[in-house]
């Protein structure tokens, strides 16, 4: 195999892996942190995720952006710091039983191997919903994380698969 056909299917590659498993986002806005001159700003952006499996629950997680050149063309490994908040936006109800564990988003953070995930975990005790999000990596993840619960009302219970 030439270098030239290997280099493509490696670009081939990394285009799917970041395609798949990437959550539909929706920006709500976004601030300049650092003036770059060839490029985008870096900057910091809002994000809304709807949680598939409640409907009127969304999640708004700010992350930083790289700017610059490689920010822009999709090789800047974005910084693992995220913070969420997760609130009822609506009427909750639920579409299937939950895990007591699940992933509900993940988003690509660098051409290959890190990732920010979002995960929603049940405590049946206090009928809430608890979102945490957080950075990985192939190798080395990150532990820096973010917390949210919502409670959910009483006469709503949270169903969970055994």
């Amino acid at each position: 195999m030439t270098h030239r056909a290997l280099f493509l299917s490696i670009a081939c590659f990394c285009a799917a892996m970041g395609t798949v498993a990437t959550a539909s986002a929706e920006q709500v806005g976004e601030v300049d942190t650092a003036f770059k001159l060839i490029g985008p700003d870096h900057k910091v952006v809002v994000d809304a995720y709807d949680d598939p499996k409640v409907p009127g629950m969304t999640c708004y997680v700010s992350r930083a952006k790289t700017g610059g050149v490689s920010g822009a063309i999709g090789l800047a490994e974005d910084k693992a710091e995220a913070s969420i908040a997760c609130r009822q936006v609506g009427p909750v109800s639920f579409t299937e039983p939950l895990k007591q564990r699940d992933e509900v988003f993940t988003e690509r953070q660098s051409i290959l191997f890190k990732r920010l995930r979002v995960v929603r975990m049940v405590d049946a005790k206090r009928n809430t919903l608890i979102y945490l999000s957080y950075s990985d990596r192939l190798v080395d993840g990150s532990p820096q994380n973010s917390v949210t619960a919502v409670p959910v009302d009483r006469a709503t219970p949270i169903p969970l698969k055994n």
